[in-house]
């Protein structure tokens, strides 16, 4: 398994490939550029990782693309990961061992990983089962909603103390807190999230409901880039306390950050029965449902290093034992 080079291109004619080559290309292109300033400076990636498998240099096998979620590298995600054509002919087993070897290989690459993130239809039982055998467990369940906005919204009154406030470096950390209170603490935590994160991972428009009286988010409606739909996204975090605002308010909320959209997926929790029926209310259809899978890594530790500041303690303490008479010791290079 190498990482994509150029070369590898022109053998990626595979059906299972065509439509990411555009995407291949440009990580080809700024693989030089992207390493670069990722050693200048914590800043978000240009480009995905693509890591290949093959039999030969002449016959891919798979391919799978990760990407970091945050500046620091903390947490990765796995964006796709395919099979050729000749490794789906191979047979179920086949094709499983080939892409188990590629997630074990990339995160095996992840220098300074501490999670990784993964998403997969609920229908996909095959993905499923091969994320859960290389150590993801499902964190949250999500319903993606497809919604045509309306072109011209309606203007509907807010409450006196609250206000539509873009995302934005002065408001960033409203969001953040927002966002903190709302995803369940194990996710949470693996995505090691910072403001500088969420403002890199949010297009606009992307608003918030802001209560004046207290000074903080109480909703937000974040657009993502598209997936593998196609389609922007939206993803809506309302506060835990603030459940009542399911209504006109979050209805404003959500079409200002629609807007320029002919159509547009809205990600909700499947377990939140209220917020699903109303956002079916506003002529949402459900596109389908993913799980968020995620996974701990842990790496052991070379002991050369507790080895040898054992020895120059030992080498120390034999000095002020009674009796004996000082003798220089070879403490070793550092």
């Amino acid at each position: 398994m190498v990482a994509l080079r150029g070369w590898h291109l022109p053998l990626l004619q595979d059906p299972c490939f065509a439509d990411l080559l555009p995407l291949l290309q440009r990580a080809v292109l700024l693989q030089g550029p992207e390493r670069l300033l990722n050693s200048l400076t914590a800043r978000p990636p240009l480009v995905p990782d693509v890591l290949l498998a093959y039999r030969e240099p002449q016959h891919p096998l798979g391919l799978l693309l990760s990407q970091r979620l945050n500046r620091s590298g903390s947490c990765w995600q796995l964006l796709q990961l395919r099979s050729s054509e000749a490794s789906l002919a191979a047979g179920e087993a086949g094709r499983m061992a080939i892409e188990a070897a590629l997630i074990r290989e990339a995160i095996q690459r992840s220098r300074g990983a501490a999670s990784w993130i993964a998403t997969a239809a609920t229908t996909d039982s095959d993905r499923l089962a091969l994320l859960r055998q290389q150590g993801f467990q499902p964190l949250r369940r999500e319903t993606l909603w497809r919604w045509e906005p309306p072109a011209s919204p309606q203007e509907r009154p807010l409450p006196s103390d609250l206000q539509l406030r873009p995302l934005n470096r002065r408001t960033a950390a409203a969001m953040w807190q927002l966002e903190q209170a709302a995803l369940p603490a194990q996710l949470r935590q693996l995505l090691d999230r910072r403001v500088e994160d969420l403002l890199d991972q949010s297009e606009q428009p992307s608003l918030m409901l802001f209560d004046c009286n207290r000074q903080q988010a109480v909703a937000g409606a974040r657009r993502l880039r598209p997936g593998n739909r196609g389609l922007p996204e939206l993803e809506l975090s309302v506060h835990p306390g603030w459940q009542h605002l399911l209504g006109e308010p979050l209805q404003l909320l959500l079409e200002r950050s629609a807007a320029g959209a002919d159509q547009l997926l809205v990600r909700s929790d499947v377990l939140d029965a209220e917020r699903s029926n109303w956002l079916q209310s506003l002529g949402m259809a459900p596109e389908g449902e993913e799980v968020v899978m995620a996974r701990s890594v842990w790496r052991r530790h070379a002991p050369q290093a507790s080895a040898q500041v054992a020895q120059r303690l030992e080498a120390v303490l034999g000095r002020l034992q009674p009796g004996q008479r000082p003798i220089p010791t070879p403490l070793g290079r550092p």
